[in-house]
């Protein structure tokens, strides 16, 4: 039976942290199901789904401690099971823009917690305008809203919401 572990890792960003982590992962006759990968400053963070049996989760998880203090890794592992589909919800892909300031992420999250709607990816880039300098902010969310949710009225309470806040949004539903 396919059994899952989620691992963080965090290290200093250099070549051959992904072949290091990888061939532990194939060493152990685990697979990776999924992973997420970014260089943030001099740092790299990476989340990975890994998937096996039992006895080849476990020998991962024997295998980390020591792969952490030979590659200088700072890893964490947690089992976990898979995500079970959800055929009453509908994905959308939220894509906004603004001046960066310290509370647009937390007031744009809210909208949506505030809501009940899930948030299962969000991720945000600060960069400096073209001709002015002026620092804003991209931001790229994917929620999932009930499907007998009125779209229309939410689509219209966020671009008010929007509005309020000076930020360029758009709304649109994720095509599989």
């Amino acid at each position: 039976m396919k059994q899952y572990l989620v691992m963080s890792v965090l290290s200093q960003d250099r070549p051959g942290i992904l072949q290091d982590l990888t061939a532990a992962v194939r060493d152990s006759g685990c697979n990776i199901a999924e992973s997420r990968m970014i260089v943030l400053g001099k740092h790299l963070s990476m989340l990975v789904l890994v998937s096996g049996n039992w006895n080849a989760l476990a020998k991962l998880e024997g295998l980390l401690p020591k792969l952490g203090k030979t590659h200088a890794l700072t890893l964490s592992a947690h089992r976990t099971t898979e995500r079970t589909p959800r055929h009453d919800l509908v994905p959308y892909a939220i894509d906004a823009v603004s001046l960066d300031r310290p509370d647009v992420l937390f007031k744009i999250t809210s909208f949506f917690v505030a809501r009940n709607i899930s948030i299962s990816e969000l991720t945000s880039r600060g960069y400096l305008a073209a001709y002015t300098d002026a620092p804003m902010l991209s931001v790229q969310l994917s929620v999932s809203f009930p499907a007998d949710l009125h779209i229309g009225g939410l689509r219209e309470e966020f671009m008010d919401f929007c509005e309020q806040l000076n930020l360029d949004a758009v709304m649109e539903p994720i095509k599989n």
